[in-house]
């Protein structure tokens, strides 16, 4: 006899429905899954046999198959169970197999029949609304996190038995309805202000520019000069997140298990702070089963490199293609997975090894050769993909202890702000939301340079030798100056002042 049940799988961090076919035959009594499961699905065969027996139902007699499709997508994690324990009883009507359609099915099972939370709740939930599917039986435990999708009626259950409950059409007890809670975000006094910065006003300014167009940003200077705490700085300048923004960084922190109950949408920018220990692929993501590295949890946030050089080459040279596609892209065995990955990279290195390069208070003593080295840690095509690279110097004793006359941060998000409305204008009807995404393509449309403009950049590019990379990127920066300044076109000044923060291209040149 053939019973169907409904659940839901993620591929990335998109939902999709799976449907769970249980057939009973004939013979020696055995259970198999099948729809390409990985190991902890497979377990999930004694996990629901024992859940039915300790729930006091019968277990379905003969030889059970279940099929999840569809069938060539490879299916993993326990959040199955729950909809293969229902198909199962569908099989001899302990649960109508009728009404078992209407309804998608999540949750691991205990042994005693308990119903556990799982990670992903929030993408599946809007895969199976997608999908046309509006009831939906969810852990207790997620169900907070599934009620942030509209247009769908949950169930939130504990056990076996009240998932079966609900299905004979005894709902209205575990029927959940959310109660009003603050969306997750974090206030500027808690991120810090700019204001607690003295002095730096040129790395202070670069920030501003690097938020008011996405643009990515390296701090060079020596030891405690401030660096990590600039770059802290920076989301407490950057735009609110749009609805569409922190939805999808609320089913990024869902897939990644990083999202409690209680929260809500996530509608502070993310800042993540890897150490330079750090795996490539705990930075790009992969592992068993795939999960979002941090690149992906810095999406639409900002991600902090701190000591850039000290990190594995091959960590750092996989950042080059989500850099400029916004997406990361992770080829395994089971399948080829997509994760959004649009983030403002900061990043911060010493100027040498011992990091008193250029400092008056300590003597360096690194040689030439030392620094190229510790230099050409970084590859060229990596610093072309850094729009601003800037010089941080320690701070003067009086700026110091000077305790007024520093900006605070919600001016600076203003300025910013307007910035980022005069690019949505601009790039009205199109994929672009910022100057740091404008296509080489278009470039002259959106980044037209006048005779003077163009001379200054002719002549700094025949003194530092920038690739094409680099000067587009100029062009860019120089864009959102002039956006800054309420200008509509670039103009002399605004180019000057890109330029200048090509720090690293006034080093040797590269070996």
């Amino acid at each position: 006899m053939l019973s169907l049940a409904f659940s839901a799988g993620m591929l990335g961090i998109e939902g999709y429905v799976v449907r769970v076919e249980a057939d009973s035959s004939a013979g020696t009594p055995g259970f198999a899954i099948i729809g390409l499961p990985d190991r902890a699905l497979n377990e999930a065969r004694d996990r629901v046999r024992s859940a039915i027996f300790n729930c006091g139902f019968m277990y379905p007699a003969g030889r059970l198959l279940v099929n999840l499709s569809p069938a060539d997508v490879r299916k993993e994690g326990p959040a199955f169970d729950l909809a293969i324990a229902l198909a199962l009883l569908g099989i001899d009507e302990q649960v109508p197999r009728e009404t078992l359609r209407g309804f998608i099915a999540l949750g691991e099972l205990a042994l005693d029949g308990a119903v556990r939370s799982v990670n992903g709740i929030l993408p599946m939930v809007l895969g199976a609304r997608n999908a046309g599917f509006r009831s939906l039986i969810v852990p207790k435990g997620n169900a907070g996190e599934a009620a942030l999708v509209n247009g769908v009626e949950l169930y939130a259950v504990q056990s076996l038995r009240e998932a079966v409950s609900v299905a004979l059409g005894n709902g209205g007890a575990y029927r959940y309805r959310a109660t009003a809670r603050p969306d997750r975000a974090t206030s500027d006094a808690a991120r810090g202000d700019l204001h607690d910065v003295r002095g730096q006003l040129a790395p202070k300014r670069a920030l501003e520019i690097a938020a008011a167009g996405a643009h990515n940003i390296l701090f060079v200077g020596p030891p405690g000069c401030g660096k990590t705490m600039l770059a802290s700085r920076l989301p407490s300048i950057m735009p609110p997140m749009t609805r569409d923004e922190a939805l999808e960084v609320t089913k990024i922190y869902s897939v990644a298990g990083l999202l409690s109950n209680e929260a809500g949408v996530v509608q502070s920018r993310p800042f993540r702070f890897p150490h330079h220990t750090i795996s490539q692929t705990a930075l790009v993501g992969g592992g068993t089963p795939v999960k979002p590295g941090e690149i992906s949890l810095a999406h639409h946030g900002v991600l902090f490199l701190d000591e850039l050089p000290e990190f594995s080459r091959s960590a750092i040279e996989v950042l080059r293609q989500p850099l400029e596609d916004g997406t990361v892209t992770i080829a395994r065995a089971a399948g080829t997975f997509t994760y959004p990955a649009r983030f403002a990279l900061v990043a911060s290195m010493n100027p040498c090894p011992c990091g008193q390069r250029g400092s008056r208070a300590s003597e360096c003593r690194c040689d030439d050769a030392t620094v190229a080295r510790y230099v050409n840690k970084l590859s060229g095509p990596l610093l072309d993909r850094i729009d601003l690279q800037i010089d941080v110097a320690p701070v003067p004793f009086d700026d110091m202890v000077r305790v007024d006359g520093a900006e605070r941060s919600s001016a600076i998000r203003a300025r910013v702000v307007g910035a980022r409305e005069r690019q949505e204008h601009r790039f009205r009807g199109t994929s672009l939301l910022c100057n740091a995404q404008i296509p080489p393509g278009a470039m002259r449309r959106y980044c037209a340079l006048g005779d003077a403009p163009m001379r200054i950049l002719a002549h700094a590019s025949a003194k530092r030798q920038f690739s094409a990379r680099a000067l587009d990127r100029i062009v860019r920066v120089a864009r959102t100056i002039a956006d800054l300044a309420g200008a509509g076109d670039i103009a002399s000044e605004h180019v000057a002042e890109a330029i200048t923060y090509r720090s690293l291209e006034r080093l040797e040149p590269r070996r």
